[in-house]
């Protein structure tokens, strides 16, 4: 898609007409996935406008809901729902049909791609010589530090410190400079008023908890995908080693190593070695097809 003909979406003006956008982008209908697959279709083999539109505009939604996610970083959602946008189209772009799996699952990644890019420039990281260790850092750092249940607004204790640095692989003053420049970012708080006249707050427009339909899809997606990978990565396993592997862990009541090795004739801890070995083997045959089929980097 180029410039020329990118997708009409409905626009964003900032964050007072975000209501409105919120509103508006709820009345593009979803996808059903044979809709989905034929519009995909259509643009890849015709370069259809009106087919990338459709794909566009019906998860509009899901754009907004991980924008919301974001919004801990003092930024302005629409612009994030705006940048989050752009990595939308690329990834109706570059999504392939034929894969097998929704384009929710893979535009996901696009559009976080765009948000967390635009994020990074807006903080000014690529001046501190960004490496991916503190890009890594910089969008789990919040999150770690609610999970050790520091102050948002302080420094962090020493014990913390060495923890988040030894999880994420960064130095320690890493860790101590990051937390102090976004301690200086501050959070945009939840009760600014949306309008210059005090109407409303940021809060009033949160969606409730409930996931969209879009994210509930692609997590059955993706569900399906893995079941699939599993399937197919069995067949690397011989007769004994997969039914071994089944009763131990992929039943809801596994059997134990004793019945095993009356049923096969050898000893419990032989038993355990093929679960292990086959455990093994089945990991690498699942590795292996994910990277051909791209849903892993090579």
């Amino acid at each position: 898609m180029t410039q020329r003909n990118l997708p009409a979406v409905p626009s964003l003006g900032g964050e007072q007409s975000l209501n409105r956008y919120l509103t508006k982008i709820k009345k593009f209908p979803l996808l059903k996935p044979e809709q989905e697959y034929m519009l995909a279709k259509r643009y890849q083999d015709h370069q259809d406008p009106d087919a990338a539109a459709q794909l566009v505009t019906s998860h509009l939604r899901l754009v907004a809901k991980i924008a919301m996610g974001y919004r801990g970083y003092g930024l302005p959602v629409s612009e994030l729902i705006s940048e989050g946008n752009i990595g939308l189209m690329q990834g109706v772009k570059k999504f392939e049909p034929d894969r097998g799996f929704r384009l929710a699952t893979y535009a996901m990644w696009w559009i976080k791609a765009s948000m967390q890019e635009f994020i990074l420039r807006s903080w000014s990281l690529v001046k501190m010589g960004t490496t991916a260790a503190q890009k890594k850092l910089f969008f789990n750092l919040r999150r770690m530090k609610k999970n050790l249940d520091a102050y948002e607004d302080s420094d962090l204790h020493p014990d913390d410190v060495t923890k988040i640095a030894t999880t994420l692989g960064v130095s320690e003053t890493e860790v101590v400079n990051m937390n102090r420049r976004m301690m200086m970012g501050g959070d945009a708080s939840l009760n600014v008023s949306l309008r210059e006249e005090g109407e409303g707050q940021w809060q009033d427009i949160l969606e409730d908890d409930n996931p969209l339909q879009d994210e509930v899809v692609a997590e059955a997606e993706e569900k399906s995908m893995r079941h699939d990978l599993l399937l197919e990565a069995m067949g690397s396993l011989n007769e004994r080693e997969r039914d071994i592997l089944t009763e131990r862990r992929l039943t809801d009541e596994p059997r134990t190593l004793e019945e095993l090795s009356q049923v096969y004739k050898v000893s419990r801890e032989r038993v355990r070695q093929i679960e292990v070995r086959a455990f093994e083997k089945l990991q690498r045959a699942m590795t292996r097809i994910a990277t051909d089929r791209r849903l892993l980097p090579a």
